[in-house]
């Protein structure tokens, strides 16, 4: 097994491999890998599917990855690393985006396209990725910059029309608006509040979370937190921020409010949980 390092924001690598491959859980960075051509099996964490040409996926850092080649695989590589989202051209708003696909990349195994103009507007933008990499000339590096920023805005599309592990088909409508409300706002906890989004989504403030738990099977404040946390987690994992700014990050009142929630779900402080994953 293979651990890899990037030590740029993002890489881009086309290449064809005709030999099985397999990376080991503990990557530095996220990759977006496109099947441009040939047949195989791909295996991302203990989820196999068949692959063929036309087919994204997201492989985040905790994932064990391989692909077994059935015929000659030529296939397309996104490396980038979160130096790339704090320092790249991303807006808060797609750094939002990016947190969604972090926590919920997992839920859906396998090709990450479920809309059709998607998979037929992906294919296109790939090419030009590659035209502008391999052919350098003026202000490619911006276009370059532009191009993967419409690729992780797809994802985030494709990946937000995925149902939450907790939400089931028989939901409605609205029960998705309020998760993508939350998932939204989730740095600002004042609009999380029952009196705020009982206003905006037309729900009494006594009844609001009644319907929260029908739809969810869990209470509105277990899921907030839950989110929350999640986020801590990607942020010790994956940054260099002390505890204390992402605290003051996510909104929690200081770095013993976050200690203190922190165990409660994890069992850990966050300062251990980040050394024993470290290490």
């Amino acid at each position: 097994m293979v651990k890899n390092n990037i030590y740029l924001p993002y890489e881009v690598i086309f290449k064809e491999i005709n030999e099985s491959l397999h990376t080991e859980v503990g990557n530095n960075f996220f990759e977006l890998l496109y099947i441009v051509s040939g047949t195989g099996v791909q295996t991302i964490n203990e989820n196999r599917l068949s692959y063929e040409p036309g087919h994204l996926f997201l492989i985040t850092p905790q994932d064990s990855h391989s692909l077994e080649i059935k015929s000659s695989t030529t296939i397309f590589q996104l490396r980038f690393t979160d130096i790339y989202i704090k320092n790249g051209p991303f807006t808060s708003n797609n750094l939002y985006k990016l947190e969604y696909i972090l926590q919920h990349a997992h839920h859906q195994p396998g090709c990450i396209l479920k809309r059709i103009t998607d998979k037929n507007l992906v294919h296109p933008v790939i090419e030009a990725i590659r035209h502008e990499y391999y052919n350098p000339t003026l202000y490619n590096t911006e276009l370059i910059q532009l191009l993967i920023n419409t690729l992780i805005v797809i994802i985030a599309r494709n990946i937000s029309e995925y149902l939450p592990e907790n939400i089931n088909k028989q939901s409605d409508g609205k029960a998705h608006a309020l998760l993508e409300y939350i998932q939204t706002h989730i740095y600002e906890p004042e609009k999380l509040s029952v009196t705020v989004m009982s206003e905006k989504f037309g729900i009494s403030e006594t009844y609001l979370g009644r319907y929260f738990k029908k739809q969810a099977n869990e209470t509105l404040q277990d899921y907030i937190s839950k989110y929350r946390i999640k986020l801590v987690e990607n942020r010790l994992l994956y940054s260099d921020l002390r505890v204390g700014e992402i605290a003051n990050e996510l909104g929690f009142n200081d770095e013993s409010h976050l200690n203190k929630i922190f165990k409660k779900h994890r069992g850990t402080t966050p300062s251990a949980f980040r050394k024993n994953q470290v290490n």
